[in-house]
This record gives C-alpha cells, structure tokens and sequence, in this order.
C-alpha cells in the first residue's frame, strides 16, 4: 500500500422519527369489521323490536330460501316455499317504504296475503281468545264495576272457544224469580262484558240455564222457555251495550240439561248464562247449522259429496 493511499471510512446514521412509524392499514380494516358487526347486532335488534312473530318467522324463511323465482327442482323446501324449492316468502314491516303502498298489483304482496292454512287460523284463533281472556281477568279484578261480581264470572277454554258464565249465587240472583227480568247488577256485568266482547271479529254463541226447580206455572211454559228468553234478555243487553247484532250466531235455552252442580241439581250455581266467543270452526258449523235450518221445508240444499255434486232435503 503506498503511501498516499486513503482509508475507506463507511459512515452508518440511524435516522429517528418523531412519533413513532407508520404501522400499516390493517387497523382501518379491522376498525372497519367491528363497525360493520355493530350496526348488523343493532340491525338485528331493531327488527327484534319493530316486528311480530309471523314477521320474524317470514324473515327467517326468507334468508332460508332468498330467490323469489322458480326453481326447476322437483323437491320443495321445507316451510312456505315455492316451486323448485325456493322461497316465496316477502319481508313486509309496514311504515314509509312498504311496497305495497305504492304498488297494489305487486304479486309478491298477493302472495303475502292469502289465505292463511287452517293451522294457522285456529293458531290464530287460541291466541286471540287467550289474550281476551287474560284482558278480561285484569279488567275484572280492576273495574269497580265488576269487581263485586268476580266471584260470579267464570273464565274458560273450551273447544268452542271462550266461555264466560255468569252465574247464580245464594242472595244473588241474576234474575227475578221465575222471569227473564234483568237484575241491575246482571245489566252492568253484562254491559261492560260488550265492550270487550266486541273487540275480537268471532262471532258469540249465548246459552240459557236453569236448575231442576220448576218455577212457573203457567200452562206450556216452563224451563226451557225460562231458559231461552233469559239468553235472549242477556243478548238484547250485550246490544245495547255496543256489541254488533251480527256477531251473535245463536241463542239457546237448554233448561237443566247441561247441569254446573250435578251432584246438586238445585245449586244455585246451575243457573247461568253461558256466553262463547266461538272459534272459527265453531262459529262455520252454528252459521251453517242455522242457514240449513232456515231452508223451506220443500227446498234443497246442493252439496258435494267426494267431489260429486248431490242434493239434501
């Protein structure tokens, strides 16, 4: 190496950075997936708020089975779907933005509304007398003017539909002795039972009861006429109270056939009257039963009988 030879000098300088370096966008990405998961959670709990249960089960059949066309497949799927397999199911909310508004001719809203099965209506049907029932337990332990009367207010289901009897008690008569006379305690009661009564569409059956005890005597007139013009006086006051005419299917006298007490023929409790806000089934076979009823005696009624049509005298 010579003398005038120069060293190599390699310099290294760390560079500082104020405030730290730059990480990357992963956090944005990740910021922006807890966003995302936030607003589908409130999302989800919004339409848990804002909807029915037959809403909430049509959203879930639509996200089941999405695609409004139809398939080609021969096996439908399971719940309410349409040919091919897919769903025909359609979120309907209400409020601002319902197509149905704007569009009556929409055969998505046709399909939303037909007919429901008859599972369905008689679902239906137990839901709504039961929520009646549970209405008039709450307005009978809270209504001055039926609180003195609880103890003669009988609530129940029945294949029929819901039975509520108004019945007799020792020095509380529903009716003078031996009349179809209103007492003015039994025309409160059943005044303000109108009111509650007219609040579903079913139809009412009112029913009349006595005990064995023949009170009349009258020639030709006894406990089944007893019977029936007390059901017919408690359905003259269920109308002046408010109640629709057209919602009363029959009126029945049934003397002391069908006895409250029948260890006891002459309780108190046997006489009543019994009125049921029938189900749908129940209400179909009383109109059809009185419009057979109300056939000349000469007319015939056209029936199909497996598909054959036939005539019934």
């Amino acid at each position: 190496m010579t003398e005038n030879a120069k060293p190599t000098v390699i310099v290294r300088r760390v560079k500082k950075v104020q405030g730290g370096g730059h990480h990357g966008g992963s956090w944005k990405v990740a910021y922006a997936d807890f966003v995302t998961a936030m607003m589908a959670f409130f999302l989800v709990l919004w339409l848990m708020a804002a909807t029915s249960k037959p809403e909430r089960a049509a959203i879930s059949e639509y996200f089941r089975n999405p695609s409004p066309l139809s398939g080609s497949s021969s096996t439908p799927a399971p719940g309410m779907a349409g040919p091919g397999g897919a769903s025909t199911s359609m979120i309907k909310l209400g409020g601002a933005t319902d197509v149905s508004r704007g569009n009556s001719d929409d055969p998505f809203q046709n399909k939303q509304e037909s007919m429901p099965t008859p599972v369905q209506e008689r679902e239906r049907d137990r839901q709504r007398l039961e929520a009646l029932k549970q209405e008039l337990q709450e307005a009978i332990s809270k209504s001055q003017a039926l609180e003195p009367f609880k103890d003669q207010l009988l609530l129940d289901i029945t294949p029929e539909g819901l039975r509520i009897q108004i019945v007799d008690k020792q020095n509380r008569p529903m009716f003078d002795l031996g009349s179809a006379r209103l007492m003015p305690y039994t025309k409160t009661i059943l005044l303000e039972l109108s009111h509650f009564i007219n609040q579903v569409p079913n139809h009412i059956s009112i029913t009349g009861h006595t005990d064995t005890t023949a009170y009349s005597t009258q020639l030709g007139y006894g406990n089944w006429e007893l019977s029936a013009d007390r059901a017919n006086a408690a359905r003259r006051t269920l109308l002046e109270g408010g109640m629709e005419e057209i919602k009363v299917a029959r009126v029945v006298g049934l003397a002391s056939s069908v006895l409250f007490d029948k260890i006891n023929p002459q309780n108190p409790i046997n006489r009543r009257i019994s009125i049921v806000v029938m189900t749908k089934e129940a209400e179909a076979a009383a109109l059809n039963e009185t419009a057979t009823l109300a056939l000349p005696p000469n007319a015939t009624a056209d029936v199909e009988v497996d598909g054959v049509p036939s005539a019934v005298d």
